[in-house]
């Protein structure tokens, strides 16, 4: 029975929150950076994560170059399922030119549909 009303919940509380944020299957946002971004590729959810409706957000750190490219990427926290994802997507982002190497934090949040 515990397990029926949980199963419920979690799955009422799915589709408020669905409803809330709309359609949007992947939402990022810059957060603590120093630099614009000028080129932001959106992350592709992974299959897994959109058949187990796997959502959340993913914490990165990324060392930028001056010339704006992502020289390195490390995960700061997150579903390891969405990790993979949102670093690639975070190595094609093209940043505004600094005078030195910058170190961005970047959330991206996955949102099921």
């Amino acid at each position: 029975m515990r397990k029926v009303i949980a199963s419920t919940a979690i799955f009422f509380f799915t589709v408020v929150g669905l409803v809330s944020l709309g359609k949007a299957q992947n939402v990022a946002e810059t957060v603590d950076s120093g630099r614009k971004v000028i080129v932001r590729i959106a992350p592709r959810c992974p299959d897994l994560a959109r058949r187990l409706h796997i959502q959340g957000t993913v914490k990165l750190e990324a060392i930028v170059r001056p010339n704006g490219t992502v020289k390195q990427t490390r995960a700061l926290g997150g579903n390891p399922v969405l990790v993979d994802a949102a670093t690639e997507a975070v190595s094609k982002w093209k940043f505004e030119n600094g005078p030195n190497e910058t170190k961005e934090v970047i959330q991206l949040m996955f949102v099921a549909q």
